[in-house]
Formats: structure tokens, C-alpha cells, sequence
């Protein structure tokens, strides 16, 4: 699936057109400098400041909150202070992120630190982070869940880059559960605070709880199609380089899966593993034994697993919420 196009079609579109307003209007606060760099990372501007055709981003998060709010009665524009927080939040996340991976691209562009510097992607993800918490700061029915979410992704992404410094066998090896934890507090969290914030701008408070956790299994299903697309997505498509997570001996669902399946494959991509190559011919060797060891079918059935358990909470509090419902279930399948 890719996110740009029709998705569940015009409702997400629908959620970009009254979100980009309200984006451009809590950035404009911010210093000239700060707001140019803030307007890169959001996907407006090129890095010489000029204007950048097409869309600034695939707006997810905001369009959970917004549709979570029309399904429990309200209007769109209600969950507008959550759905700008959110995505805030996220563009502020991947601002650090880059530079925690040291990824130079994202979205087919340079990543933000690779355009500015370490200096001010750090000053420019601070000042969303900033502008997020402020956006929410006077809705205590919404707030507590951006707080909780802060916490989550701060916590899974310490997890998920003390995994890198761990085995891959033996006592101390990442266990599935624990990236599944790892992955409902990176990912997880944030899709959590947009749907119970919209839910609870949109005057349900009582629901908020339920869509937390909803959110959170969805982020565990979502992060895993992410590590999947970081093995055999095509970097035309995602606009990030393939192999990056193997070359950096990260802790992910379909090699974790492929390693604890056990037979000849996953013996021989743990010695792949073991030998620290990161040469094109060995890690594109490690994928393909990922896949032999059934690595790669192992994690889409998880995937699955965690947004059926999203989808059923979603039938069960928000039983005419086609439209969300429909986002939800696309995002294992994206391809982007």
C-alpha cells in the first residue's frame, strides 16, 4: 500500500487538507531559521528554503485522530489540536532517529542532519517536541496520553538500540516478546495518543483508554512490516537504503523469527550473523536465508496477529468507524 495514494481513499486526504493549516500555523511561532529547517523535516521546503511539490508526508497518525473523533460523533476539526501534536511528535522522532541510525535519507531526500547538521536537527526536533506538547497542554482529556507516549518511545527506543549490543544466541539474546514490547512503546505509543485523543476531543473520554491499547498493538504490527520492508523493500519505493538494519546488526522480527525456527538455513545465517560482514554479497546472503528459514513468513503472520487484535477493538468501541478501520488494516500491507 502506499500511503500517498487513495488508502481507504479520500477520508485520509480529506484529514492531510485540514491538517497542513493548522501545521503551518503552530510552526510560524517559531524563529525564521528554526522554522525553515522545521519546514524541511515536514517535507514543505527544499534545504535552500523554496517550496517542495507533492505532499509533505503520508499524515497517519493525524488521520487516526481525526477519524477516531468523526467515529465516536464529532467533527474532524474537533481532534485537530491531537492530530497536529501527533504529528509533531512524529516528525520530531525522526529527526532524532536519523541521527541515532546515522541514516542519510529519508523519504528519498537527505535526512535532516545530513541537510543541516547534528546541531540543528537536534534545535529543530526539540522545537517540534516543543510545539507538540504545547498544542495539548490545556485539554487534560488529551494530554495524559501524549504524556504516556513520550514516555513509550523514549523507552522503546532505548530498547531498541540496547538490542544492538546484545546476541543473537544464548541468555542474553532478544526474545520475540521483548521486541514485541519494545515495538508497542517505539511505534506503538504515539499511534495510541492519536486515537485516544481523538476519541476524547471528540467527546468519548471513556473510549480513550481502549484506543490506547488498540494503537499500541497496531504500532507492534506496524513496526514489523517496517522491519520487513527494511530487508526486501525496494529503496525506489521507500526512498531509504535496503540491507541498513542487517548492516547494523539490528534486532529484527523476521531475522529473530528466521534464527529461532532452527534447521540448516537459520544455521547458517547465525554463522552469516556471527561473522560481522556487512559487505553487499554477505548481507544480501542474510536476507535470503531470513526468507529460506521463514523468517519473512513468520513475521507477516505476526503482524497479522497484532492488528487483528487492533481491528477487533476497533469493531468492538467503534463498531461504524469504516473508514479508520480501513486505515488500520492497510498499514501492514504498505508498501512504503
Amino acid at each position: 500500500m502506499n500511503l500517498s495514494d487513495p488508502l481507504g481513499g479520500a477520508a485520509v486526504a480529506r484529514c492531510r487538507g485540514l491538517l497542513e493549516p493548522a501545521l503551518h500555523e503552530a510552526v510560524a511561532v517559531l524563529h525564521p531559521w528554526g522554522a525553515r529547517v522545521a519546514a524541511f523535516a515536514l517535507g514543505w521546503s527544499d534545504t535552500d528554503g523554496g517550496p517542495r511539490g507533492g505532499d509533505g508526508g503520508k499524515s497517519v497518525r493525524p488521520a487516526i485522530a481525526m477519524l477516531s473523533a468523526e467515529a465516536v460523533g464529532a467533527s474532524a476539526e474537533s481532534a485537530l489540536p491531537g492530530a497536529v501534536a501527533v504529528e509533531l511528535v512524529h516528525a520530531f522522532s525522526l529527526a532524532h532517529d536519523d541521527i541515532m541510525d546515522r541514516d542519510e535519507l529519508r523519504r528519498h531526500r537527505p535526512s535532516l542532519w545530513k541537510a543541516y547538521g547534528v546541531g540543528p536537527a537536534l534545535l529543530a526536533g526539540d522545537a517540534l517536541l516543543a510545539l507538540a506538547v504545547s498544542q495539548l497542554a490545556g485539554r487534560p482529556e488529551a494530554m495524559p496520553y501524549l504524556s504516556a507516549a513520550l514516555i513509550e518511545l523514549v523507552q522503546g527506543q532505548s530498547a531498541d538500540m540496547a538490542f544492538e549490543n546484545r546476541p543473537w544466541h544464548g541468555p542474553d539474546a532478544v526474545t520475540i516478546e521483548e521486541y514485541a514490547e519494545m515495538a508497542a512503546g517505539k511505534t506503538g505509543g504515539l499511534l495510541g495518543a492519536a486515537a485516544a485523543a481523538g476519541v476524547a476531543l471528540g467527546g468519548a473520554p471513556e473510549l480513550a483508554d481502549r484506543m490506547w491499547t488498540m494503537g499500541r498493538d497496531l504500532g507492534v504490527a506496524f513496526q514489523i512490516a517496517d522491519d520487513m520492508l527494511g530487508i526486501w523493500g525496494d529503496p525506489a519505493v521507500t526512498g531509504k537504503p535496503v540491507f541498513s538494519d542487517l548492516r547494523r546488526d539490528k534486532k529484527t522480527i523476521p531475522v529473530l523469527a528466521a534464527l529461532a525456527a532452527g534447521g540448516a538455513a537459520a544455521r547458517e545465517l547465525s554463522a552469516v550473523l556471527a561473522s560481522g560482514a556487512t559487505d553487499e554479497e554477505s548481507v544480501r546472503q542474510a536476507a535470503h536465508l531470513v526468507e529460506e528459514a521463514g523468517g519473512r513468513t513468520r513475521a507477516k503472520e505476526l503482524a497479522d496477529r497484532y492488528v487483528a487484535s487492533a481491528l477487533g477493538v476497533i469493531d468492538e468501541c467503534l463498531p461504524e468507524a469504516a473508514d479508520l478501520r480501513a486505515l488500520c488494516d492497510s498499514l501492514v500491507n504498505r508498501v512504503n
